[in-house]
């Protein structure tokens, strides 16, 4: 298949220039489908032309939206990890519906020195409490 040396390099080069297209189609498509301020017909349209003429599309993409990329990607990720860090807060500090297990007991040593409860009670929501971290 390769007669010489010159002939995998050149094949080689041509992988890797494949590539590089490849994944910057990836990432124009992903920013282009990822942008808010384009609608759907500017979008239909973005995605002709790269489909069309993708060397050419892609360069005029570059040059037309290439600056605003970096902040739509930043911006992405900004707001994944914001869902994210709520969702962990809401996990790490909640049993379900209840509370912490600090809260469930502080809340019925409240209602023992109140004395809406007797401290049978108070031993049982404890003891409750406690069990329920521990499953």
């Amino acid at each position: 298949m390769f007669d010489d040396n010159g002939s995998f390099l050149l094949a080689m080069f041509e992988f890797f220039i494949f590539f590089a297209w490849f994944m910057s189609l990836f990432w124009i498509f992903g920013d282009l489908f990822r942008s808010r301020d384009l609608g759907g017909v500017a979008k239909t349209l973005w995605t002709l032309f790269l489909i069309v003429l993708p060397i050419l599309g892609m360069l005029i993409y570059l040059i037309a939206r290439g600056g605003g990329m970096t902040e739509r990607a930043l911006a992405a990720h900004a707001e994944a990890q914001k869902r994210q860090d709520a969702y962990i807060r809401q996990v790490a500090t909640s049993n379900g519906s209840k509370g912490s297990v600090a809260d469930e007991i502080a809340s019925a040593k409240a209602l023992l020195d109140s004395g809406a409860i007797n401290a049978s009670e108070y031993e049982q929501l404890k003891t409750k409490a406690l069990a329920g971290s521990a499953a």
